[in-house]
Parts: structure tokens; C-alpha cells; sequence
């Protein structure tokens, strides 16, 4: 097994987990309850690992990471119901219509 990244938290660390293993990539989530030692352990020593089960994916998952965490952000009001969408989402959270092309 490789070590890929840490996480912030245990949230993000499950999503880049779950995008990892649906690219083709076996990758499991390593202390996920070492939290809960932060102030007996260093802190940057108790956030969730990202790990890979085959040192040969280590590029190519790094890369996919990397392209995740540089996603466009965007700003743009819904042309079905007027509710202004801020971030990477291309749907409206309100309505359901697509962002205009």
C-alpha cells in the first residue's frame, strides 16, 4: 500500500475515496477515528490518510486529486426561478435547471 494525501477532515477524505475507487482506483481511508487523540498527538499527525492499494496508481491518482481540488468556480443566476449559484455546480440547487451555455 502507498500513502496518497492527507485530508482535511473525514468528510472530504470519503468523497476523494469514493472518486478514487469510481476512476478504477483501490484506494481506502486510514485513521478516520484518530481525531479523537488530537491533543495527545500532534494534530497533523491525527487527520485522515487517503491511502492507494497499488504503488504503480500513485500518478495517475495524484493527478485525478489534484484535477478534483482545481475545479471552476462559477456565478451565475438560474434562468427558470432567479436563484443565484456560486461554485463548481452546473444544476440549480432550487429548481433543478442546468446552467445556461
Amino acid at each position: 500500500m502507498q500513502r496518497l494525501t492527507q485530508a482535511p477532515n473525514i468528510a472530504i477524505a470519503t468523497v476523494w475515496r469514493d472518486l478514487l475507487c469510481e476512476a478504477g482506483f483501490a484506494a481506502t481511508v486510514q485513521r478516520q477515528y484518530l481525531s479523537s487523540a488530537a491533543g495527545q498527538l500532534p494534530p497533523s499527525e491525527c487527520l485522515p490518510e487517503i491511502w492507494l492499494e497499488h504503488a504503480e496508481h500513485l500518478a495517475q491518482a495524484r493527478a485525478l486529486l489534484d484535477q478534483l481540488q482545481r475545479l471552476p468556480q462559477r456565478r451565475w443566476c438560474c434562468p427558470s426561478c432567479g436563484e443565484m449559484v456560486e461554485g463548481g455546480f452546473e444544476q440549480c440547487w432550487n429548481c433543478g435547471a442546468l446552467m445556461p451555455r
